[in-house]
């Protein structure tokens, strides 16, 4: 094994590119120029990347990208940025923003540790949001998830001061975790208190995978975090 192989980042996700429908394929092809973001294009000038100064939030794993795109046509006065590495979600996510004909949407395509490294500027997203990543519920497994102290202090550089990371979760054990690993993290409190989950907020609209795990009969866990240093 070579050292850079030993030393190699874990992924928290597995690529399953799945099928695309000739609808998805379409809204790549034509969307795909003026909506996707490219991963290798260097910092983001968000003033010139959507036309106008805006608070902007970030969401890591839109999954379909219903969620998000409900978001962004609820507040038109603010601007969006998802990322996703499943190309059928981000193809149902661009038939979605031309149905609804939003402007202040755009998806990358990538790894959300990637983009966040080369992409997005110290200091410069007003919300990250990361809704019901896998939770790699066996214990063998517990290194992929994504929330981690090392990607946590990366979120909080990437927040300008008061701004705000939202976190939620379908699995019980892994919102203890995320809360471990929150509470601890410089730089952040919580916005209802130590170690304390946030009720449900009514501006987060319900995903695909929370709906599911509703039906299973999961309960849901939400976290807000505030940078104030």
């Amino acid at each position: 094994m070579t050292e850079q192989h030993a030393h190699r980042r874990i992924r928290s996700f597995v690529r399953r590119e799945g099928r695309l429908t000739s609808g998805q394929e379409r809204a790549i092809a034509e969307l795909g120029p003026r909506l996707l973001l490219d991963p290798q294009g260097g910092v983001l000038d968000l003033t010139e990347v959507f036309g106008r100064t805006a608070p902007v939030t970030l969401e890591i794993g839109f999954g379909n990208g219903e969620s998000l795109a409900t978001q962004a046509q609820a507040h038109p006065e603010r601007d969006y940025i998802g990322i996703e590495v499943h190309r059928p979600g981000v193809g149902h996510l661009l038939q979605v923003v031309e149905r609804l004909g939003l402007d202040n949407l755009r998806v990358f395509e990538a790894d959300a540790v990637e983009v966040l490294e080369q992409c997005v500027a110290d200091e410069s997203l007003a919300v990250i949001q990361v809704f019901f990543p896998d939770p790699w519920h066996k214990k063998r497994h517990h290194k992929r998830r994504l929330i981690q102290p090392e990607f946590v202090a990366l979120l909080a550089r990437k927040l300008a001061p008061g701004g705000r990371i939202h976190l939620a979760t379908d699995w019980e054990e892994y919102a203890e975790h995320m809360c471990e690993v929150m509470e601890t993290a410089p730089g952040l409190a919580n916005l209802h208190g130590p170690r304390a989950f946030a009720p449900q907020p009514t501006d987060r609209p319900p995903t695909k995978f929370e709906q599911r795990g509703k039906r299973l009969g999961h309960g849901v866990w939400d976290l807000i975090y505030r940078r104030v240093q």
